[in-house]
């Protein structure tokens, strides 16, 4: 085992989290997005031999980010336009469980539904389920911090971005081999801990078949639910940057054979390309991977996005305030950010919004450029994507499969 590798500055529960990695990875790195997870800090990448982390991959195995550049001119479009657009995608495409809205032509007939790798869940009766559910969600985008976003880039180009992942397929998979790796049953409700799956043993064979089955799911979902939005702009695709970042991946690194965990964090070999989101107020970028010392030691890794530092709860009900233990004795009110603190915000950046709630605020998250700048050794910024239409699921949407 080598030494964690660390860019920029992170709490100590974070810190902790990924030593005790460390404890059981081959080599472990930490982006400067990081902040804490289940078991496996998000931000983190962990390498180990022939062996897969559930826990690690995540609950929404493919999580990943889609942007597509547009033949559209950020100059043809009014304030009038821009608000039209956001309605539209809003009642187009569908934010939760299942598809509800306009949107009906996702590709429900993709050949992934044919896959081989069905045959890896255990049970008839489950394959059946799960399949039938992931036809249904096919194309829709969640809720929590996932987003369909327009962009102008520094040219004035329009671009669409989106964020979401394999949605109740991956988690799906997650649980079942979290339970099946701890003994229990598929579909037992089991807490989250570490669980590594030896990928040359039957139950790592299946899950690595099922963990990229949800890659390939989450790759079409993204892909259907940008372009549908270009359809709707009236322009057509120039460019597309697409990438996951709740992944495994087999590679090699310094001649040895790896299965590399990513979890939060985005792939960023040399001249590869990667769409990186800020938050809801905030640019975003398209950076590419550059070789060099910190590259080769991040295992050709960076940042997937701004990273939080606020939870969820302390977003919406004030900074959590802990005794000795650690236990939660209360909450400072002060510190919680309003719908006023957040409208303020995107006021003055000049972003339409529909859904969203206060525990998505760019208050709630760090700032894109501090993050890039501590991994400034790994990637170039090769464009800037200021938000101009952000759509996300509403405060009241129910899914449980958000993040």
């Amino acid at each position: 085992m080598s030494a964690p590798v660390i860019f920029g500055t992170h709490e100590p529960g974070t810190l902790a989290q990924l030593a005790d990695v460390a404890t059981r990875a081959e080599r472990v790195a930490l982006m400067a997005d990081g902040h804490l997870g289940y078991v496996m800090p998000i931000g983190g990448v962990a390498a180990y031999r022939n062996k897969a982390s559930v826990v690690g991959v995540g609950f929404d195995i493919a999580c990943g980010n889609a942007a597509i550049q547009t033949d559209l001119h950020a100059a043809d479009f009014s304030r009038d336009d821009l608000v039209s657009l956001a309605n539209g995608i809003q009642a187009t495409i569908s934010f939760g469980v299942g598809r509800t809205n306009l949107a009906d032509d996702a590709p429900a007939d993709d050949p992934l539904f044919q896959d081989p790798a069905w045959d890896a869940i255990p049970g008839k009766g489950n394959r059946a389920a799960l399949w039938q559910k992931a036809t249904h969600q096919l194309g829709t985008v969640g809720s929590g911090n996932h987003y369909v976003d327009v962009f102008v880039d520094t040219s004035g180009i329009l671009w669409v971005g989106v964020h979401f992942g394999s949605r109740g397929l991956g988690h799906t998979i997650a649980s079942g081999f979290l339970a099946l790796g701890t003994g229990a049953d598929w579909g037992d409700r089991v807490k989250e801990q570490e669980v590594l799956l030896d990928l040359a043993t039957p139950i790592g064979d299946a899950y690595w078949s099922l963990m990229e089955l949800a890659g390939r799911y989450a790759y079409a979902g993204r892909e259907w639910v940008a372009r549908k939005v270009v359809s709707l702009m009236g322009g057509r695709e120039r460019r597309l940057v697409h990438n996951h970042h709740n992944f495994a991946w087999k590679e090699t690194h310094d001649g040895e054979a790896f299965v590399v965990v990513r979890k939060g964090a985005t792939p960023a070999f040399p001249g590869q390309q990667g769409f990186v989101g800020g938050s809801m107020g905030d640019d975003a970028v398209i950076v590419t991977g550059v070789d060099s010392g910190r590259s080769r030691d991040a295992m050709y890794s960076t940042v997937h996005g701004a990273g939080r530092v606020m939870g969820r709860q302390d977003a919406k009900r004030g900074r959590a305030m802990r005794d000795e233990s650690g236990k939660v004795t209360g909450r400072d009110e002060s510190s919680k950010i309003t719908r006023e603190m957040q409208n303020d915000w995107l006021k003055g950046k000049g972003v339409i919004l529909r859904g969203g709630d206060v525990d998505e605020a760019p208050q709630a998250y760090r700032r894109l450029p501090d993050v890039l700048a501590a991994q400034r050794e790994t990637i170039l910024v090769i464009e800037t994507l200021t938000p101009l239409v952000v759509v996300m699921a509403g405060h009241d949407v129910r899914d449980p499969y958000k993040d």
